[in-house]
């Protein structure tokens, strides 16, 4: 068996990096026009060029999303634009809308294509099409189970993509209309404004100015409030039915996430082909995965439909048991002084964690600090204030920093 590629978000720059530094094989970018996370930051084209040869120089692909459903002046600039990813050397675009694979087979023939899940591709006979038309590969849609995307790969010889971990749309393959409807944002053009997560009552319509809660809870129902995807515990089947890559759901994530989760996959995947003890593993990195901000996790449509446990009714609020507090910049070996770029408030006495991509992670608890004038402080409150302190063992820049909630000591 292939070992898949692992590909994960990037929605700026800096996640870039850190996707790349964390373990990924391929990350996915979109520029400032024509994604589906408008509100992601993006990238701009020196910036998308710097990532590329970040990227490359590394051994690991871009891909950018084009997969808006275009209007008519959506294509005003189109060509300018796919001719610009072609100067760059991106690795692939992916697409959902069929006038913009047209586009692009025709001007841009050298530029390979994915095909967005946003196209909802479900069956074998419509991946079959995708090739035909000129795909490479199929993002596959959500809604399919393992056994159908077993068949699929039986059947057609083009590289499937699936999400593997990350938020889920109450949509088909996130094609939503309740943005547009209710907060004049278009999901279909990348203005998402996540109106699935808003708080939902029943109204009667003789009665307009009576709300009945759905399920009896003081603050509302949360009807449409999706658990977040999560398949680290079954890698191998997923590696077992052929799919070349394992997408992470996150453009609009920090980059603590991307990192964390990353970093997660990585290890995991590298387990299953070195002949590890996975079971082993899988604790360790499944414990990682809590330290993340995120909703409770399910296994979405892979094992059979998600009728039973697959909505959290409670509440829409993201569970949150630590903060991103920094990022190493540097380490002197002979002071065992780092310098770290403050994210998140910390103060001396703070118990925190450092991780990497190159160690597990370790925990100390934190008893001097100084300023960038060599000066005593208790506190580093300011954003993105630089701060030398005195660490356990050798760290690395980009090395990362939490905290735990609700702990100073």
């Amino acid at each position: 068996m292939k070992k898949p590629e692992l590909l994960a978000p990037a929605g700026t720059l800096e996640k870039l990096k850190f996707a790349v530094q964390y373990g990924a094989d391929a990350v996915y970018i979109a520029g400032k026009q024509y994604g589906l996370r408008a509100f992601a930051g993006n990238f701009s084209k020196e910036e998308m060029a710097e990532g590329v040869a970040f990227a490359h120089s590394r051994g690991v692909k871009v891909y950018v999303t084009v997969n808006i459903f275009a209007h008519n002046e959506d294509f005003v600039e189109m060509e300018a634009y796919l001719q610009e990813l072609l100067q760059l050397q991106v690795d692939a675009i992916l697409v959902s809308d069929p006038g913009i694979l047209r586009l692009a087979r025709e001007k841009v023939p050298e530029l390979p294509i994915h095909i967005s899940t946003q196209a909802n591709t479900t069956n074998w006979s419509a991946v079959q099409f995708w090739k035909e038309l000129g795909a490479e590969r199929v993002v596959l849609a959500r809604e399919l189970s393992l056994l159908e995307i077993k068949e699929i790969k039986e059947k057609v010889d083009v590289e499937l993509e699936t999400f593997v971990h990350g938020a889920m749309c109450i949509s088909y393959s996130g094609r939503c209309l309740l943005s547009s409807y209710m907060a004049d944002r278009n999901s279909n053009k990348g203005e998402c404004a996540q109106a699935c997560r808003w708080n939902y009552n029943l109204v009667e319509e003789k009665r307009p100015n009576e709300f009945y809660p759905i399920q009896e809870d003081e603050r509302g129902s949360y009807v449409f409030n999706s658990q977040d995807l999560c398949l680290l515990p079954h890698l191998p089947e997923l590696i077992e039915a052929g799919i070349c890559s394992l997408k992470i759901e996150g453009r609009m994530k920090s980059a603590y996430y991307v990192a964390t989760i990353t970093r997660a996959y990585r290890n995991m995947i590298d387990a299953c082909f070195e002949g590890a003890a996975v079971s082993g593993e899988l604790q360790f990195w499944l414990d990682e995965l809590q330290k993340v901000s995120h909703r409770p996790y399910t296994t979405g449509f892979y094992f059979g439909k998600p009728e039973n446990g697959a909505l959290t009714l409670e509440s829409s609020q993201y569970i949150k048991p630590y903060d991103f507090i920094g990022v190493v910049q540097s380490y002197d070996a002979q002071t065992g002084m780092a310098v770290i770029e403050q994210r998140n408030h910390f103060a001396v006495g703070d118990k925190i964690e450092f991780f990497s991509p190159k160690y597990g992670w370790f925990q100390q608890v934190i008893t001097e600090m100084y300023d960038q004038n060599g000066e005593a402080i208790t506190v580093a409150p300011h954003a993105q204030q630089l701060v030398q302190m005195p660490v356990q063992q050798e760290v690395y820049a980009m090395d990362l920093l939490r905290k735990p909630l609700g702990t100073n000591d």
